[in-house]
């Protein structure tokens, strides 16, 4: 989508600090970070939101895909000896401000037990 920020990130016609990267996603750090490791893990195929991602075959394989690398992807945000938070905000009411799939991997101090 050309409108979409996440896909021009994905092009390389934004600019972001990418810590990994393959061919199904690219993860970058979030540019208003809430703690000191905040990065987004972020599909390269366009998904609106994660409902829509998983009703597809190919969304699903994509999901598959994260769930596979997530443990390099911790180790690039050096947190592999630390705890972490997986966050995805789904849709507006559920927080979500780009409407592309992504999933917010924050950690580097300890996190409070309470959601909001």
């Amino acid at each position: 989508m050309k409108s979409c920020l996440f896909c021009r990130i994905v092009s390389g016609e934004v600019k972001s600090d990418i810590i990994y990267e393959n061919d199904v996603l690219i993860v970058f750090k979030d540019i208003h970070p809430i703690a000191p490791v905040h990065v987004l893990i972020v599909p390269k195929k366009h998904f609106s939101h994660l409902v829509e991602m998983v009703e597809s075959e190919e969304g699903r394989t994509v999901l598959n895909d994260i769930t596979k690398v997530l443990p390099d992807i911790v180790r690039s945000a050096g947190l592999e000896n630390r705890g972490f938070r997986l966050v995805n905000n789904c849709k507006e009411e559920g927080g979500q401000t780009v409407p592309h799939v992504h999933f917010h991997l924050i950690g580097g101090k300890s996190l409070s037990r309470e959601l909001p």
